[in-house]
């Protein structure tokens, strides 16, 4: 679950970043920076390991994605073919700096989860190993 989480946050902050510039959208108005909202979720052991065990795991996911509801950027450029008739463009609200760090945020969640579930993995093999 957190794997799957954390991929679809790791989806959403790459399209926030591809859109840095996106004046126009189908929905009319630039684009709109997206951010993912995490729940908990029960999740017992046995889902994850196929026994009954841990029943009472915690398990993330994505609840939701959500619009940013901040306003957009307007810079002052006149030969824009979306520029307004003062010569503002709206651009999307994104901090390329922020996204970054979303980004390294996210990576590494991801990768502190394979971490997990290796050694989850190494910890059941030598349980075997004992019973041999």
């Amino acid at each position: 679950m957190a794997l799957t989480a954390q991929r679809r946050r790791l989806e959403i902050i790459m399209s926030n970043m591809a859109n840095i510039n996106t004046t126009r959208t189908p929905e009319g108005g630039p684009y709109r920076r997206r951010d993912v909202v995490f729940a908990s979720r029960d999740m017992g052991f046995a889902e994850l390991m196929g026994n009954p065990l841990g029943a009472g795991a915690r398990g993330v996911e994505v609840s939701e994605i959500v619009a940013d509801p901040a306003p957009p950027l307007l810079k002052f450029d006149p030969n824009h073919p979306d520029a307004d008739p003062s010569g503002y463009v709206q651009l999307p609200n994104i901090n390329a700096v922020e996204e970054t760090v979303n980004l390294i945020s996210a990576a590494r969640s991801f990768q502190a989860s394979v971490t997990a579930i290796n050694a989850a993995k190494e910890m059941l093999q030598r349980s075997l190993d004992i019973l041999r």
